[in-house]
């Protein structure tokens, strides 16, 4: 896990304002993360409207920013808020990754939500295909 030294170091890399924005976004997500994925997935199609596609060096660049500004969001346990936050914080730049959930397809049984941008999955640590997306929005063209 990143220590909190290397997550300041991270986030000063950033100007405020965009860690401002981050912040106050990462919150909303964390209560959207609450949702149920149905009314998850519809509020995340209506805020994509209008978006284009995100590229990767630019949806690697949100979550970098989400997981600096926020504990939560780059914990273990944080995968549904970071994602969200992660799609939320490109919109802001008028662009929108595909945000997924899915679950592992070999044993044992995990779940697991991630973004993907021009076909490749953003920051995982794990391998293509590790995880098999059940839900998906992807960006409108």
């Amino acid at each position: 896990m990143t220590s909190p030294q290397t997550i300041a170091r991270t986030a000063a890399r950033f100007p405020w304002p965009q860690r401002l924005a981050a912040g106050a976004v990462t919150l909303v997500a964390g209560r959207l993360a609450t949702l149920p994925p149905a009314r998850l997935r519809a509020v995340l199609q209506v805020l994509r409207r209008g978006a284009r596609p995100a590229d990767h060096a630019t949806a690697l660049r949100c979550r970098t920013l989400v997981t600096a500004v926020s504990l939560k969001a780059a914990g273990p346990q944080g995968c549904l808020r970071r994602s969200v936050a992660t799609v939320l914080v490109a919109r802001l730049a008028g662009q929108w990754p595909e945000w997924c959930a899915g679950v592992r397809v070999s044993p044992p049984f995990a779940a697991h939500a991630w973004v993907r941008a021009e076909g490749r999955d953003v920051g995982e640590p794990h391998p293509e295909g590790y995880y098999r997306a059940m839900v998906s929005v992807p960006a409108v063209r």
